[in-house]
């Protein structure tokens, strides 16, 4: 997929037209006036340079004093300018990665967009590009816009000097006489004009390949995490060796490309070394022989020399900076990627109302990516206290019909009027956010409405009554507990949030038969208005159901309306 200025500009844009627009262009105004200050210093020391190696020459004593307090407040407007700037760099720097946070995040989390990228999206690593990539957008992005505009205010001043101070180059071509005014100041663009194409030839290739260790990189991280995270299980299988050789594939893999980054580095290091020592032997070869001649003084050479190289290095910036750019360029590459798997896959998904008591379902199919139904329901009317238990065989598409439910699943068709009130699905592993066992029990509400009493209640009723006295410590509850203990804290959080409608894939699938009998009594108990619908295997969950669907044949052995 290629990048272009477009895509580039679409990634920037936003911030500079946000809400912290202005605090953000007062920082950047606040750096560009320290920028032309600092060039303003070195004007002042271009200057110093000429006065100071001609008071050498002359040996002027009252004058090489009076050059060393003005060298004295130059340092002085160096440091103090210089130190400023990079503090109000870094504080922009920081604003807006924020801001780009801030909005990533929110598009990250917003209609289910994180697992839409993860199902249907071909974007690698979202933490990494979140985490990683947008910090380098922000810093490296104002550093060299910055950068490329500080260089544009020395080289307009710088050039201008030069201009005059350099004087005009003659020389017979075809028995005619040819002036080429401010030659030093054209051998500096010509010098600095070759030297990018060259960089440009020799450095090319290392943009996909700064993407591919990028990539890499945060694979071998996730490989990392992904152990930490299933340390049981494979302790259990004794997994060891096969995930030793994996995380040392990942690793290879890096080293590998890490060899394709040392050989573009090695060709960028030496011509970059090349290009800015053959730049301090051409100015003096070209104002030797007018020094010689008696036409300039040593100091005008020193000062030349210096304008020169200040001309020179105002228009290397993309020599200076071609790894940086090549860095921010595969950068872009990855958060554009990111921006399209954001957005919603093909497929418009069920049409969702609510209102009313009732859960209706018309004229739902449900299909695979590729077109292929799963599965169709033609009416569906359930009434407070219903319990449907959707059955059929494994692979079939029933976790799939509640995702589609959910609006998680766009590969379908229809329409579902969803009752007042709250609707929960609750799949087959529970998550356990990090914190407390309270917060565990409160999500996805905040802890802090739900009361300690009521939460110890419902723990003993379903069998957590040993946690009861633990609300409030702070572990990671997802590796503590076991999938079946996980799965009545689970049950536990629908007693909680009494919602009107609650949807349970296989939700009882880790608990013995006495334990499964028991979460769904505590549902015929203490929810008797609520729909539930189960989706399961075991044939013991008929009991608690008195209506069935076998989903692959689309029937319904009892029904409360007119179901197809």
């Amino acid at each position: 997929m290629k990048l272009s200025a477009r895509d580039v500009w679409r990634l920037v844009r936003p911030y500079w037209v946000s809400e912290d627009r202005w605090r953000a262009y007062a920082l950047l105004a606040t750096i560009i006036t320290l920028d032309v200050f600092l060039t303003y210093i070195g004007v002042r020391q271009t200057l110093w340079q000429k006065n100071f190696f001609d008071a050498l020459v002359e040996r002027d004593l009252p004058a090489f004093w009076s050059q060393m307090v003005e060298l004295s407040a130059i340092v002085a407007g160096i440091v103090v300018a210089g130190t400023g700037r990079v503090w109000f760099e870094q504080a922009l720097e920081m604003r807006w990665r924020t801001w780009l946070t801030g909005d990533y995040l929110s598009r990250w989390t917003k209609e289910h967009a994180y697992w839409r990228a993860g199902t249907f999206g071909k974007v690698d690593n979202p933490d990494q590009r979140i985490a990683e990539d947008l910090r380098l957008m922000a810093s490296e992005t104002l550093r060299l816009s910055v950068g490329a505009l500080n260089y544009a205010v020395d080289f307009f001043t710088f050039a201008t000097m030069l201009w005059g101070l350099s004087g005009a180059a003659s020389f017979a071509l075809a028995g005619a006489q040819i002036q080429v005014p401010g030659y030093m100041m054209w051998a500096a663009v010509l010098y600095a004009l070759v030297g990018s194409v060259i960089m440009e030839r020799i450095g090319r290739g290392l943009v996909p390949i700064d993407y591919q260790q990028q990539r890499r990189e945060a694979d071998f991280r996730y490989l990392l995490v992904r152990m930490r995270e299933n340390a049981l299980p494979i302790a259990m299988w004794r997994g060891e060796t096969v995930e030793s050789k994996g995380l040392a594939t990942a690793f290879l893999r890096i080293r590998s490309n890490w060899g394709e980054i040392m050989r573009y580095t090695k060709r960028i290091t030496a011509f970059n070394a090349l290009y800015v020592q053959s730049s301090m032997l051409l100015p003096y070869l070209i104002t030797g022989p007018r020094y010689f001649s008696g036409a300039i003084t040593i100091g005008t050479v020193m000062q030349l020399n210096s304008l020169f190289n200040r001309v020179r290095g105002s228009l290397s910036w993309f020599v200076y900076r071609y790894k940086d750019l090549a860095l921010l360029r595969s950068v872009f590459q990855r958060l554009h990627e990111f921006d399209l798997a954001l957005k919603r896959p093909s497929g418009n998904g069920l049409k969702r109302r609510e209102g009313g008591r009732d859960l209706v379902l018309s004229s739902v199919n449900v299909e695979l990516p590729d077109g292929s139904s799963l599965g169709a329901v033609g009416r569906l009317h359930l009434h407070p206290g219903d319990r449907l238990l959707i059955q059929g065989p494994s692979g079939s598409g029933k976790s799939l019909l509640l995702r589609a439910l959910a609006g998680l699943w766009p590969f379908a068709s229809g329409e579902v009027t969803l009752p007042d009130g709250l609707t929960m699905f609750v799949p087959q592993q529970t998550y356990m956010p990090n914190g407390s066992l309270l917060a565990c029990l409160a999500y996805p509400s905040d802890p802090e409405t739900l009361h300690v009493d009521d939460a110890r209640e419902v723990l003993a009723d379903v069998g957590l009554c040993k946690l009861a006295e633990e609300l409030e410590c702070d572990e990671t509850w997802h590796r503590r507990l076991s999938p079946g203990e996980q799965q009545r804290l689970g049950f536990a959080r629908v007693l909680l949030h009494r919602p009107t409608v609650v949807f349970l894939d296989e939700s009882t699938s880790a608990l013995d038969p006495n334990g499964e009998s028991r979460m769904y009594q505590l549902l015929e108990e203490r929810l008797p208005h609520s729909i539930v619908i189960s989706v399961g295997h075991r044939p013991m969950l008929q009991s608690w159901h008195p209506i069935s669907m076998e989903w692959a044949a689309c029937r319904l052995s009892q029904a409360t309306d007119q179901p197809v």
